[in-house]
């Protein structure tokens, strides 16, 4: 269980520094006159370095077996994303996005493989623990980093990787090496589990990836959407992104425990279905009822994030490291690269209204592929 606390503890904060670009992004644009499509390149950025490559990683840590995958990560992470602040171009900031990136893609694949490792039963519910742990980073980010630009300055955002440094001291110190196995089991280790169910992990994968499109461009754009077209101060927008983080990890939270009752196959179907009618309340109203909307439609949609690492490892236990990185690196990056450089590039077109409100489309295409997922559950008890 200790094990768990600190995973959990190190998640929090690799995901508060990889929403930190909510707070940044603003900033850039309105003080280094970035364009939009440049934002957008530099959120692809964040995506390439902090997860696209996550499988890589996987790889890596299911084949050499070292903490420091994990340990090393939040340090890493919070010195070069915190370091945002001092960036004085474009290019710098592309440099410290990506070596920043780096830290956060370490972390991930070997963290949720060993996060519930020896615990038998009711693994959603201490899976969704860990996965919330990072989804409340992911909220706390944004407006940690805005509090910090806008009290001290942006050139003092450095000050935000502290945590990040001490976090890696206890994980060093505290966790115990994964155990490695004999070298003939390293050189059994290939990507034949994953062959074995490559339909299945191909749809789990494009869900991932729908979902994960709206939750990064979110991520990415919120702030700035809500600061430039809807009248939102700086630290409102930034509330506003925290509000949705928070709500989704509730959400993840709570999507573990049903799927541990109901099975994750229910989970994904409800999830998809239910965040269609918030999500359209968020873009189309106003005042409390657009927020409201924003709350509910991130606490439902991400009742998936657990339940999609779990069952991409129940399908190929033998791989779990590089199924976790497929699960929350790889669509989620891929999610990234794509989506996030094109609401950049049509919102300089269009408007920031028409092309995040069009994203909305995500969910009901995932309803649809959900159906397609075998009838199994994520946990046997």
């Amino acid at each position: 269980m200790t094990g768990l606390v600190l995973f959990c503890l190190g998640h929090f904060f690799i995901d508060l520094y990889s929403s930190a670009m909510g707070a940044f992004q603003p900033l850039f644009v309105s003080r280094l006159h970035f364009t939009l499509t440049q934002a957008g390149i530099l959120g692809g950025v964040m995506v390439f370095s902090g997860s696209f490559v996550q499988p890589v990683y996987g790889y890596l840590s299911d084949r050499f077996h070292s903490k420091m995958f994990s340990a090393l990560a939040p340090a890493a992470a919070g010195i070069f994303i915190a370091c945002l602040g001092l960036a004085w171009n474009f290019w710098t900031a592309a440099a410290l996005i990506f070596l920043g990136g780096a830290g956060i893609a370490s972390f991930h694949p070997q963290a949720s493989a060993r996060a519930t490792l020896g615990i038998d039963s009711n693994r959603g519910r201490w899976m969704a623990v860990f996965i919330s742990a990072g989804s409340l980073g992911l909220a706390v980010g944004p407006a940690y980093f805005t509090a910090i630009t806008q009290s001290l300055g942006m050139e003092r955002s450095w000050i935000g990787g502290i945590p990040g440094i001490f976090v890696t001291l206890l994980m060093v110190s505290l966790i115990q090496a994964p155990e490695a196995p004999g070298r003939e089991a390293r050189k059994k280790f290939d990507l034949e589990p994953l062959k074995a169910v490559k339909g299945p992990l191909t749809v789990l994968g494009a869900l991932v990836l729908l979902r994960s499109g709206i939750q990064i461009v979110f991520g990415q754009f919120l702030p700035l959407y809500l600061y430039r077209e809807r009248g939102f101060t700086l630290y409102q927008a930034a509330l506003a992104l925290s509000v949705f983080q928070i709500a989704g990890a509730l959400g993840g939270f709570m999507g573990g425990h049903c799927a541990d009752r109901w099975g994750g196959r229910r989970v994904i179907i409800w999830s998809m279905a239910g965040s269609i009618p918030f999500l359209a309340l968020f873009f189309f109203s106003h005042g409390i009822a657009s927020m409201v909307g924003l709350a509910a439609g991130g606490l439902i949609l991400l009742f998936t994030v657990p339940v999609n690492v779990l069952m991409g490892q129940q399908l190929a236990p033998a791989a779990s490291g590089t199924v976790s990185a497929l699960m929350m690196g790889f669509a989620w990056g891929l999610a990234g690269l794509i989506f996030v450089p094109l609401i950049g590039l049509f919102s300089d077109r269009l408007t920031m209204q028409t092309t995040m409100s069009s994203m909305i489309l995500f969910p009901v295409t995932g309803y649809f592929l959900a159906l397609k997922l075998p009838r199994v559950r994520t946990n046997e008890h």
